[in-house]
């Protein structure tokens, strides 16, 4: 029984590593689809509407920054696993 738990032991920090890739990894999944979503509007937004361009910009720049701060959040995340 003691040989099982001392294999458990030896595990471990890899069974860390793959968490930690699996976070980062995913963390850039959903930021990537979500830049990718919010900037193709913001410029369909634009070339239908021109005089509004600045206000969307704005908007659009809002949403970039916190859509980052979810990948930011991810690896800080895996830092801590």
């Amino acid at each position: 029984m003691l040989h099982l738990v001392a294999q458990a032991t030896d595990i471990t920090p890899g069974l860390k590593t793959i968490g930690k890739g699996l976070v980062i990894g995913l963390a850039a999944i959903g930021p990537g689809i979500g830049l990718g979503v919010l900037i193709g509007k913001s410029v369909e937004a634009m070339a239908r509407q021109p005089e509004y361009a600045n206000q969307v910009r704005t908007t659009m720049f809002i949403g970039i920054g916190l859509i980052e701060a979810l990948a930011l959040f991810g690896i800080a995340f895996s830092f801590v696993i």
